[in-house]
């Protein structure tokens, strides 16, 4: 397993998304792997996070494949770094999300290339702020995925060796509410209360949260005021929303815009920030007919689920692209100190990922 290797160099250099040094030498680790396969490469610059960067295989006739990962991890320096293992287990950030994941498609055109000494019509985008939501390279990501026929995200599998078929739209938001402050003991009744504002608005959004529906509505952050004897000039809060289909996508944005409009407390103000992230990723025949020719090529069902949590599958999704998502390996404990990868898995998704690549250089994929 000389990937792990690969792995445990990529791991061991902090890549917090706002580590533009640590994401930066990441990629400049991917460039030297991925020109050994003969790969061309544009870098998309950045000044404030790492660089995005998509390798171009050459092209001919025939279905063409997008390979897609993130180089950014979740924590900064000094809280959770450095690589481990066992006999059975990885452990350090981004062995699953998605380092591992990277080191999984990169073993596998390793493969190709060795078997047929070029790789053509796969490509690979790599973006540096997935982890904060995408919010510079998803219409990147957007605009790429539309030159392909196909795309695989190598986000973590699931417990069983699942592929994700489907993901939670979200959009996170600022509300900020104008108050007017006054004396708490002295003018009471001439101040405007922008924190009792604050209360009956969260209310309010709590009451969008649909679970029959899996429509939720978080309130994860409020701030607000000066002290207390002032009535409270201001108030914050950041929210979120996720949801399974774009009616529900409208249904909060208008109840959103409706909540933010309407003055509980007579003479306050309020005004929004944000919107949505990454609109929702659902199955579609396209991918469907991709799974099933998947199937076919490697001899077995693939298990499949949905998820909660987004990633660029949702973008790519959006540009109308059959895009199946879950093709690193296996892991748990991913956003948390204790994230930890399954070695076995890595095996097998390197040889799902191989076959596949081997079927798109036969021009299996080419074939109704």
């Amino acid at each position: 397993m000389k990937y792990l290797k690969e792995l445990k160099q990529l791991v061991e250099i902090n890549s917090y998304t706002k580590n533009k040094e640590g994401v930066d030498k990441n990629l400049q680790i991917y460039l030297t792997k991925m020109i050994a396969l003969g790969y061309d490469y544009e870098i998309f610059h950045r000044t404030e996070i790492g660089d995005h960067v998509l390798f171009r295989s050459p092209k001919r006739e025939g279905k063409k494949l997008l390979l897609v990962g993130h180089m950014d991890t979740v924590f900064p320096k000094g809280v959770f770094e450095g690589y481990d293992e066992d006999d059975t287990w990885v452990y350090g950030p981004g062995v699953c999300d998605m380092k591992g994941g990277n080191i999984v498609a990169i073993e596998a055109l390793r493969n190709i290339f060795y078997k047929y000494g070029k790789i053509e019509n796969i490509d690979f985008w790599l973006v540096s702020d997935e982890e904060d939501g995408s919010n510079d390279s998803k219409n990147l990501t957007f605009e790429l995925a539309k030159e392909y026929d196909y795309a695989i995200v190598y986000e973590a599998a699931g417990k069983d060796l699942e592929i994700v078929v489907g993901r939670k739209g979200a959009g996170t938001f600022e509300m900020y509410i104008d108050g007017k402050a006054a004396h708490a003991g002295n003018d009471y009744a001439l101040g405007v209360d922008a924190n009792l504002e604050a209360s009956y608005k969260i209310q309010e959004l709590k009451k969008l949260t649909d679970l029959k529906k899996d429509t939720t509505v978080n309130v994860g952050k409020i701030e607000g005021g000066i002290g207390a004897n002032t009535i409270s000039p201001f108030a914050k809060m950041v929210f979120e929303v996720r949801y399974t289909d774009t009616k529900e996508r409208d249904r909060l944005l208008k109840e959103i815009d409706r909540i933010v409009s309407t003055s509980y407390v007579k003479g306050s103000k309020s005004t929004l920030k944000g919107g949505i992230q990454r609109d929702v990723f659902t199955p579609t025949k396209e991918q469907e007919k991709f799974i099933r020719k998947i199937e076919n090529i490697v001899g077995k069902k693939l298990k499949k689920e949905t998820r909660g949590g987004g990633s660029d599958a949702n973008a790519i999704h959006s540009a109308g692209v059959a895009v199946i998502d879950g093709f690193g390996p296996f892991g748990d404990g991913d956003h948390t100190d204790k994230e930890r990868a399954l070695k076995s898995s890595f095996v097998e998704r390197i040889e799902l990922s191989t076959k596949i690549f081997e079927a798109f250089m036969d021009g299996k994929f080419n074939e109704s």
